[in-house]
């Protein structure tokens, strides 16, 4: 069993936006760690998208040129590409979800990270806590 207790938000500095004739949009990015799981692409509709790889990585698009706006804000799903080099790692279509505003929560510890602590009550849910006790102090 696998426990995370922190969330990174990893900055991508270049990526690529493809449309090919049908209008399906592609976006290229480096490649992560270990496979995605239930992924989803939030876009606030104006420069900035938000890759949510699964419960712990998610991947931050800055700068979105201005004529990609309208085709991504249109789009119900695109295809994820993750490159290794020149070589394509993995492949998978996500669900676009036009947002408000996509908040950053979190600290951030290098120019493209951010790593955001979960809460007590998301820590003790995930260690499967079923009783705690309170100690020290007076009695």
């Amino acid at each position: 069993m696998e426990t995370q207790y922190y969330t990174l938000i990893e900055k991508q500095d270049f990526f690529e936006i493809i449309e090919n004739k049908f209008g399906e949009l592609a976006i290229f990015i480096d490649a992560r760690d270990g496979s995605p799981v239930n992924p989803v692409l939030e876009f606030d509709g104006k420069k900035t998208a938000l890759l949510k790889r699964d419960e712990r990585l998610a991947v931050r698009l800055d700068n979105i040129d201005e004529e990609t706006k309208g085709p991504l804000a249109e789009a119900e799903f695109v295809l994820i590409v993750e490159l290794n080099g020149k070589m394509v790692e993995r492949t998978y279509g996500v669900p676009v979800e036009n947002v408000e505003e996509i908040e950053f929560k979190g600290r951030q510890t290098r120019a493209d990270e951010i790593v955001k602590a979960k809460s007590k009550e998301d820590v003790m849910k995930s260690f499967g806590a079923v009783r705690c006790w309170s100690c020290g102090g007076k009695q």
